[in-house]
């Protein structure tokens, strides 16, 4: 059976993207005589504060609703915030993107508050998302981000939209100009 992933041009670029960070990151792990489950292990992600900021755009995360995210790049202590896992995406799927990403990080909306997201934040390639929800975020139709598919399939039921896991999250899903999906009926 083809999977959506098997006709995506994204594909093979993404296996690059990732093989290519995870050589880097594994020399710097070796150079300093960390391994790279040490190295995961002592990552914790940031919590969001009335000054957090995100990172395109400048906006104040704690004004808005809906699933935030934040990048840790190599050679960084503090992560990026994004106000938007929309941007998380779009930042991560860019050809442009060359920075070696340690950990993103999302928060699990079968758990956070919608209306003031705060805490809850897991690993986003272990992610599921809703895509096409009537539910908004601060840059209009978003993702929303899941840790368990039993909440990602209510949310569903509650707000529309389909699941897609991290790894079928293509570019043209992501377009900042619109958000997710410019028109978020199915």
């Amino acid at each position: 059976m083809k999977t959506l992933l098997d006709s995506s041009p994204v594909l093979p670029r993404r296996s690059l993207l990732i093989a290519g960070m995870a050589g880097l990151a594994g020399l710097g792990l070796a150079a300093c005589g960390k391994s790279a489950e040490d190295s995961q292990q002592a990552l914790v992600p940031a919590e969001i504060d009335p000054r957090s900021t995100c990172d395109l755009d400048g906006m104040l995360l704690a004004d808005y609703p809906g699933p935030k995210a934040q990048i840790f790049y190599e050679g960084t202590p503090q992560p990026l915030f994004f106000c938007d896992t929309v941007e998380l995406f779009n930042t991560l799927l860019r050809p442009e993107q060359v920075r070696a990403v340690r950990a993103a990080f999302v928060q699990d909306m079968g758990l956070a508050d919608w209306e003031q997201p705060r805490g809850h934040w897991f690993e986003a390639r272990n992610g599921l998302y809703v895509l096409g929800s009537k539910r908004h975020g601060s840059m209009g139709p978003t993702l929303a981000s899941f840790s368990r598919e039993d909440q990602a399939q209510a949310f569903i039921k509650s707000w529309g939209g389909r699941l897609l896991r991290y790894a079928e999250i293509r570019p043209e899903m992501v377009d900042l100009s619109g958000g997710a999906l410019h028109d978020s009926r199915m």
